[in-house]
């Protein structure tokens, strides 16, 4: 695939299983800034107000806490159907035909296991969901930014990613006594909708939200600082991408980022760098996040993903 051939358009959604799923979406709509776009069942969709997406986060009451998939959109329903045919051919385990989707926004796609058995939906001819510009001092997410996730075979999950579906890698995160420890990946021009990253099992690593700007970004910090709600690491500004980051804990364990002015590339121009990160300037250019040490990093490997399995509804 060549620099433009991005199988993906852009990022849908995040889709989670948790034990105590009321605190949740409570934690979601009354302090994250989340609005309600519809239920079914133990499932709740959350969107965006800023967003056309129909949904950003999905949340399913479960027994067991797991990343239920991540969804991708794709250009229309032609190209669902052709990827869907090409990773059939190409050894890559799909689960059921293309097919209308029963979710809000309604659509058509299918889903797939990546190399470390998480599932992806791919989809296209989703309904736009009315939004509206986010205002001046609204700290609430503007949409989803991107996802993170860990992997045992970085390497491996990496070179999945760019083989069949042409994400190209941004910029690597290495360690002088751990080697290459995350790559962000591309597919449109922001800098990353995807990263990997080298961890002790596949799980989700963080989800993050962008917010309309500095300031909004700044207070979102602050009312999560002021709720309780455990901050992991930040307020920052990471060098790779150029983007700020406040991480937090949600109530079943999953970090949580608020984001803003994540770097948009000229592609035609740009070579991916390889960034030392144990200069602390690679990690936090500001200077004002707390330090990052082996027991922060841990607090993002998050629960064992198991893997292969297919979350309702479809």
């Amino acid at each position: 695939m060549t620099m433009t051939d991005y199988a993906f358009t852009h990022l849908r959604h995040v889709a989670l299983a948790v034990p105590d799923y009321e605190k949740q979406l409570a934690f979601y709509t009354e302090q994250w800034g989340l609005s309600v776009a519809g239920s079914d069942g133990d499932v709740t969709y959350l969107a965006a107000e800023g967003s056309p997406e129909s949904y950003i986060v999905r949340i399913r009451k479960d027994a067991d806490k797991r990343l239920d998939l991540i969804s991708y959109g794709v250009s229309d329903a032609d190209a669902v159907d052709a990827l869907a045919e090409r990773l059939g051919r190409g050894g890559v385990q799909v689960v059921g035909e293309p097919h209308d989707l029963q979710t809000p926004g309604g659509g058509y796609g299918f889903r797939f296991f990546d190399n470390e058995g998480r599932t992806i939906e791919v989809s296209a001819d989703v309904a736009p969901r009315g939004h509206r510009k986010i205002e001046e001092g609204e700290s609430i997410p503007v949409k989803l930014s991107h996802v993170v996730v860990n992997s045992t075979d970085p390497e491996s999950t990496v070179a999945f990613y760019e083989r069949n579906f042409g994400f190209q890698v941004s910029d690597i995160l290495m360690h002088p006594r751990m080697g290459k420890m995350m790559w962000f990946m591309r597919t449109n021009s922001w800098h990353h909708s995807m990263a990997i990253a080298r961890g002790p099992h596949p799980a989700l690593h963080h989800a993050s939200f962008e917010m309309r700007g500095i300031d909004e970004y700044m207070r979102g910090t602050g009312r999560m600082l002021r709720a309780g709600v455990e901050k992991i690491w930040g307020p920052g500004r990471h060098q790779a991408g150029n983007n700020t980051f406040s991480y937090f804990l949600d109530p079943n364990g999953n970090t949580m980022e608020y984001t803003t002015e994540l770097e948009v590339l000229e592609e035609d121009t740009w070579h991916p760098h390889v960034y030392d990160f144990s200069d602390p300037a690679v990690s936090d250019q500001w200077g004002t996040a707390n330090a990052m040490d082996e027991f922060v990093a841990a607090k993002s490997f998050n629960d064992v993903d198991k893997g292969l399995f297919v979350a309702p509804p479809v």
